[in-house]
């Protein structure tokens, strides 16, 4: 294909995308010869392209960076793949305009039209998600999801060097703030330009819907506030969660706690996540039945799950945000030094939360509480409700709010070091890291190892470590002692 042609290409694409007309053509075809240093325009055949946005911005961007119009660091390139896809990307205010006329016709259709959108522009970077790992675990609490994230790329030594010494801007305030829709980036900060938000009105609060760009499962999605807050949980929360899942309700969203240590990444700003994937939890049962006598049209019952869950379902939000709320402030204030759970410390420090989680289940809201707890002893200082030092080979992060609904977020050191792992139990020449040896081992005894089965082996076993983790991080553990506390819990409510 002819750089003209892919020129042409390109900006038909872009007219399709519903952010330009047809008149626009010659003006886009300059801009883009302008970026990426070319001088003139052949003539190209009008077709429908066959190459996709992306394939065609590759083209662009290796001539952009023969002619010299790059930086050669990977953020400068980022910049600029950024720039030019915001070509392809309508506007905000007509984004949202399309979103609306779509929703009108079918929430679906709408969060259909704006994935597709954000995959085509490549704010969604599907060739770097396609490089992650993904393989299913069976447990005794269901099919659990484990991923070792590939999916953003490694930087250079000097352009972390770089990036150290690039000045300190603080704008936007945070990654999920609304100002970063647009931004052009920066050596140590993301290129947002063909970034767009959804904007969205709960209850007269200003938030806005995006997807997340390295998605960890199907439209992974992120609400955010038009405030920069904290993370709060509170009644407030359970009225957006079910709200969001009215107004999307083939989508299920969730927040991490708003602690340290059980707690997300992104503490600074008040969000939610969510998404079109049914997690292992949706699916897990209730076990254990139990009655909120105050709240007789809501059911609850305690989840078979690794971690302590409480799930409330009814067809009247009010009831159920009534409830959650009463099981929060009740276990905020709860203690029993029997299973270590201390609300407080001596200095006043609190140090429960929960995880909730909403989603629809037909005519029925669920909405799943996950007691979590953030003390730190003398044996585990990393946090008692933690992953513990046995298990911190294949993960030491923080349990948020992905893992607690059963899918690994798994460092992307294992996907080599696993490597090593599988080449040890085969007694083959190896550089197996010190922290694996004591679990392979383990591993050699229990199985024989052939190379057609050493990888299925391994990443069963990585499964069960993750259900271990999840153990470890429920406040009431799946032992007689914990589960009888979890009970005493349940009797004050």
């Amino acid at each position: 294909m002819t750089l003209s042609q892919t020129i042409f290409d390109f900006t038909t694409l872009a007219i399709k995308a519903g952010g330009w007309m047809d008149m626009d053509r010659l003006y886009l075809q300059n801009r883009v010869l302008g970026m990426i240093g070319e001088d003139a325009m052949a003539e190209a055949e009008v077709k429908m392209p066959t190459a996709t946005a992306v394939e065609l911005m590759d083209e662009l961007v290796a001539t952009a960076k023969a002619n010299g119009m790059i930086g050669k660091t990977l953020a400068e390139q980022e910049i600029f793949e950024a720039q030019l896809m915001d070509l392809m990307t309508p506007p905000p205010s007509v984004v949202n305009a399309l979103f609306a006329q779509h929703y009108a016709n079918d929430p679906v259709e709408a969060t259909d039209y704006f994935f597709e959108l954000c995959k085509n522009n490549d704010y969604i970077k599907t060739r770097g998600i396609a490089k992650n790992i993904v393989f299913p675990a069976e447990t005794e609490y269901g099919t659990l999801e484990i991923t070792i994230n590939l999916s953003k790329p490694e930087k250079d030594p000097k352009e972390i060097a770089a990036q150290r010494n690039a000045a300190t801007v603080a704008y936007p305030k945070c990654m999920l703030c609304m100002e970063n829709e647009g931004y052009k980036g920066r050596l140590n900060y993301p290129a947002r330009t063909n970034h767009r938000i959804i904007r969205m009105n709960l209850d007269g609060e200003g938030w806005g819907f995006q997807y997340s760009p390295y998605a960890y499962y199907n439209e992974h999605c992120i609400i955010l506030s038009d405030e920069h807050r904290p993370m709060k949980i509170s009644r407030q929360t359970f009225e957006r969660l079910l709200k969001i899942i009215e107004v999307l309700p083939h989508y299920f969203v969730g927040s991490n706690a708003d602690l340290p240590i059980v707690g997300g990444s992104i503490l600074s700003h008040d969000h939610y996540q969510g998404g079109r994937h049914t997690f292992a939890m949706a699916e897990a049962k209730v076990e254990t039945p139990f009655e909120l006598p105050q709240f007789t049209d809501v059911q609850a019952g305690i989840v078979k799950w690794p971690m302590s869950v409480i799930r409330l379902s009814g067809t009247v939000v009010k009831s159920l945000v009534d409830a959650a709320e009463y099981i929060l402030k009740q276990w905020r204030n709860y203690s029993d030094p029997s299973v270590a759970v201390k609300a407080y410390s001596e200095d006043g420090t609190p140090h429960h939360t929960i995880t909730p989680i909403a989603r629809r289940n037909g005519e029925r809201f669920e909405i799943d509480l996950v007691l979590r707890d953030n003390n730190v002893s003398v044996e585990y200082p990393d946090g008692i409700f933690h992953p513990h030092p046995e298990v911190q080979h294949i993960k030491k992060e923080n349990i948020g709010l992905i893992e607690v609904m059963g899918l690994a977020v798994l460092p992307p050191r294992l996907a080599t070091e696993l490597k090593e792992v599988e080449k040890y139990v085969l007694e083959q020449p190896n550089e197996i890291a010190e922290m694996h040896r004591p679990w392979a081992d383990e591993m050699k005894e229990k199985y024989e190892f052939t190379t057609a089965n050493v990888e299925a082996i391994i990443q069963k076993e990585v499964g069960v470590i993750f259900a271990t983790v999840l153990e470890h991080a429920g406040v009431f553990k799946r032992n007689a002692n914990g589960q009888a506390a979890f009970q005493r819990f349940i009797e004050t409510l």
